[in-house]
């Protein structure tokens, strides 16, 4: 038998123990043979799977029954918590195979019980790595941490296993910077106090102990750029893969702020006594955002002009002092101290590498500022990825690449061998009879004036059909912002808008209180999972075309020339689309209406076929009435 044949009849056992019943759908099955030969030919595959497919076992199936090992790499929190929750402690149970399996996230995720000491021992706080880099918010200057909250974090360290962050509800992203350290931060094992005790490295062994390994796709990424981030594995299996391009040239780009100075700068100032080099460093940093800060949002075609060139010299200079100096603790110094001055120094040494990156720019690579003006960063990263998969990731391992929504070329622009194989199983769901497209061409052009003010009548309208119950899609936040007001108070249900609360608590919300509608924008297009009646109905402001101005897509439009549009703009935008479309059909029985408020959909000649393409097969209709119709009947059966 055929490792394929032995995949499916295994693939049959299983799915015949799910509470569903466990019918047979030819997608799963058609993709878990394409997986197994992938593996069986140490090749690779690119699978497309609707909604609905049950891609996990398709691909986790032969993966448990290679005996290999092999990471699983998801973008989302919510399929990593499904695939560790459920479908592998499933597998365990119902499948004829022993297998371990590990979840491993990204260090600073788990608590340092080293900070932890230092934090009990000493009031005077340091931060090794400002909030730009891992949190995308402003330098925090130190503080201190309550004693309830110390009391809570030293419980919670000794009783928990894993000690990861995820755990604990209570504490705020500011205090647990305080109690983790990042993989540039860390002095490892071997050179740390409680490097026998350290969770992270325990969450490591567990990893590498591991059959299967699921991880976050950022870590991923992280991996296929530096070496030893992830134990050694011969499978690679990629979901949401959609997400991948973008994930791997964001891993391998770098980022020089004012505030990362500063950070290196009070690193050094918490070990030394003279602290005449951080005050020279600080210094450099305030030079550095002088020099920044009127290019916020430009694109440096020629890499740093002059006063950019400058600042990094000096900040280069600045910071090699402060290495000077951490280099001269004595090994007499207690071991605390010791600690410090090696994450100070690991701190001011990655600092100097990205600068080297950066002040000397390829043409490979695209540059440009952005941040607040209160902290402005110069960022770079590579405009394509091929050739870094190619070489670092499949040259060395078997892979499959899934997701719903895959752009074209999506082998190529990943790096793929040319020999990849390709397969597309739908979905079983019954879109044409279940869901219907609505595109109304008599709104004005979205790139006209008077576009928002009809589009919020029609929102009105289509609302009210459907009882609430609606996901609203937009494409900004000023327009998300600009429909809420518009309606608030205008229909008699409850209205949510990102931002007024953690995006968990307000999905909870929302698939909770039935009638309750979530306005939201682009981290709400895709991962959002709401089956039943919640959601009967997805609004889609505008065709999610790229930003004009968005610096990586500039770089790579410049590079297509004349084909950018086809060959750039066109598929994130069929991608995004598809996404946000199918947050409406989750489960075989729902039922709506995806409404896509932007009449180009239908009357642009040139590419509505492939956004339409893109989607889900649907009925169309441009009719408003046949759209209120079928909202209205799915709410009268609602309410009965």
């Amino acid at each position: 038998m055929s490792f394929a044949d032995l995949t499916a009849e295994a693939l049959e056992a299983v799915t015949s123990s799910l509470p569903a019943g466990g019918e047979r759908r030819e997608g799963q099955v058609d993709m878990a043979r394409a997986v197994a030969d992938a593996i069986e030919n140490d090749g690779h595959a690119v699978v497309q799977a609707g909604t609905g497919t049950g891609k996990s076992l398709a691909y986790l199936v032969p993966a448990v029954l290679a005996n290999r090992p092999t990471v699983v790499a998801t973008a989302t929190k919510a399929l990593q918590d499904q695939l560790a929750g459920k479908d592998l402690p499933f597998l365990a149970e119902h499948l004829d195979v022993p297998f371990r399996f590990a979840v491993l996230k990204g260090r600073s995720n788990y608590l340092c019980l080293q900070r932890l000491d230092e934090l009990e021992a000493d009031d005077r706080l340091d931060l090794d790595l400002d909030d730009t880099e891992r949190d995308g918010g402003s330098i925090d200057d130190g503080g201190s941490i309550d004693g309830d909250t110390l009391e809570a974090l030293r419980a919670f360290a000794a009783t928990s296993a894993v000690g990861d962050r995820a755990e604990l509800e209570t504490v705020d992203d500011r205090t647990w910077r305080l109690v983790s350290v990042g993989r540039d931060e860390c002095p490892g094992a071997n050179r740390c106090p409680r490097g026998d005790d350290c969770l992270a490295e325990k969450a490591r062994y567990r990893a590498a102990e591991a059959d299967i390994l699921v991880v976050n796709l950022h870590l991923y990424a992280l991996a296929i750029t530096v070496d030893a981030v992830l134990p050694e594995h011969d499978i690679v299996m990629i979901d949401e893969a959609h997400q991948l391009e973008d994930i791997v040239a964001e891993a391998a780009g770098r980022q020089i702020s004012p505030a990362r100075v500063q950070a290196a700068a009070r690193n050094t100032a918490s070990v030394l006594v003279d602290l005449e080099p951080s005050q020279r460093a600080e210094e450099s940093a305030t030079s550095l955002h002088v020099a920044l800060e009127p290019l916020i949002g430009e694109r440096l075609l020629d890499g740093p002009d002059a006063e950019v060139g400058k600042a990094l010299d000096d900040v280069r200079a600045a910071t090699e002092r402060l290495l000077d100096a951490l280099r001269a603790v004595p090994d007499s110094a207690p071991a605390d101290t010791r600690t410090k001055a090696i994450r100070a120094r690991q701190v001011a040494t990655g600092l100097i590498d990205d600068i080297d990156a950066v002040r000397w720019p390829t043409d490979s690579e695209v540059m440009w500022v952005d941040g607040p003006a209160s902290n402005p960063g110069l960022r770079s990263t590579p405009i394509a990825v091929d050739s870094l998969l190619s070489e670092n990731l499949w040259a060395k391992r078997a892979g499959m690449l899934t997701s719903a929504t895959l752009p074209p070329k999506a082998t190529s622009r990943l790096g793929l061998p040319d020999d990849t194989a390709t397969l597309d199983v739908g979905s079983p769901f019954d879109y044409e009879t279940n869901a219907l497209l609505y595109c109304p061409t008599h709104l004005p052009d979205p790139r006209t004036e008077g576009f928002r003010s009809a589009q919020h009548d029609e929102i009105e309208t289509l609302m009210a059909a459907a009882g609430g119950r609606t996901l609203a899609l937009f494409t900004s936040f000023s327009a998300m912002r600009e429909a809420v007001e518009r309606l608030e108070g205008r229909l008699p249900w409850k209205l949510l808008m990102q931002g007024d609360g953690a995006k968990n608590a307000l999905l909870r919300e929302f698939v909770e209180d039935e009638e309750t509608s979530l306005f939201a924008t682009m981290s709400f297009w895709q991962g959002v999972d709401a089956p039943g009646r919640t959601c009967s109905l997805v609004i889609v402001d505008r065709i999610p075309f790229p930003r004009p101005n968005e610096p990586v897509l500039q770089a790579r439009r410049d590079r297509a020339g004349k084909a950018a549009f086809g060959t750039i703009d066109l598929p994130r935008a069929a991608t995004l689309l598809a996404q946000g479309a199918g947050r409406l059909i989750r489960n075989s029985t729902d039922r709506g209406v995806v409404a896509v408020l932007d009449p180009r959909l239908a009357t642009a000649r040139s590419y509505r076929w492939e956004l339409i393409n893109a989607l889900p097969p649907m009925t169309r209709t441009k009719d408003r009435d046949e759209a209120t119709r079928f909202l209205q009947e799915l709410r009268d059966d609602a309410v009965q």
